[in-house]
């Protein structure tokens, strides 16, 4: 794989794992777009939706804030969780999203103007518009329903949404089409990497870019969602949801690779507590595969 010195480049996933790809890829990508999956309902996004259904903000936020120029004042109050009263629990950056839409119309351009606040050197995308619902099915068959309840659920195999079928931005799509480099990952295999790719429109852009892919495996399995996975097990998953990266990029120290597995790159990728990736490590090991 081979582009020239600025690449464009496609990050999708969700939650802290897509974070650090940001910071690890706006080191080096000419152009850097997030596409985030907007189907959690925890915490403060989860009150935002019990309030009027919407596209969960918290992601979104977590991209914007990996994705701003200067760490200004605006930019750590995205981040502020109030402490008391009725905002007790509610993220500052989360009610901005949401109150932009709402002013706005239009998520993506709420998400825009945004990025123009923080002076974000990319571009930050919702996989879909529209308000959607996690699908988990397990081995035997039985679903649940939220991305809270897939995260607390052993065994399961598949993922999807409810409405099936949303309309994904056709910017989002677009821009997975064109990039030099798609990043999936790291992150939550089921509950934002898959949850990002679940809306059909991004997954069959992704598929299509499977010679430009890469898949970023968490460092190590994570309770309940993926207890017990070994690298391959994580691509597994993968191909049943019909992605297949042609790179891997994974740390043998802390995830086991006795299976192998086509196409993985092992690479020291996390920083000296071994439980997050280095971003300078990560933006090394993904700049070497361009």
């Amino acid at each position: 794989m081979t582009t020239g010195p600025s690449p464009a480049v496609v990050a999708i996933g969700g939650g802290h794992g897509l974070s650090a790809s940001l910071r690890a890829l706006r080191t080096f990508a000419g152009s850097l777009t997030a596409v985030v999956s907007v189907a959690d309902d925890g915490g403060s996004t989860g009150r935002l939706r019990e309030m009027r259904e919407r596209p969960a903000p918290g992601d979104l936020r977590k991209s914007l804030v990996a994705l701003a120029r200067h760490d200004s004042l605006l930019t750590r109050a995205f981040e502020h969780r109030f402490g008391e009263g009725d905002l007790e629990g509610h993220a500052f950056g989360n009610l901005l999203i949401a109150a932009f839409e709402e002013v706005c119309g239009d998520l993506v351009t709420a998400l825009d103007e945004a990025g123009v606040l923080v002076d974000a050197v990319g571009r930050v995308l919702p996989a879909t518009r529209e308000p959607v619902r996690l699908v988990g099915t397990d081995g035997e068959g039985n679903e649940v329903v939220g991305q809270v309840a897939v995260n607390s659920t052993v065994g399961i195999r598949s993922v999807a949404l409810d409405p099936v079928d949303p309309p994904a931005p056709a910017d989002a799509v677009t821009a997975i089409r064109t990039a030099d480099l798609v990043v999936l990952g790291p992150g939550s295999l089921y509950t934002s990497v898959l949850a990002a790719t679940a809306v059909p429109a991004i997954r069959a852009a992704v598929a299509e870019a499977a010679g430009r892919l890469v898949y970023v495996c968490n460092l190590m399995p994570q309770a309940v969602e993926t207890a017990g996975y070994a690298l391959v097990d994580h691509v597994d998953a993968l191909r049943r949801h019909g992605l297949c990266p042609a790179h891997v990029l994974y740390d043998p120290r802390r995830l086991d690779d006795s299976v192998p597995v086509e196409g993985a790159v092992a690479a020291a990728l996390a920083d000296d507590s071994g439980t997050v990736h280095d971003s300078d490590r990560l933006a090394a090991a993904l700049q070497a595969l361009l």
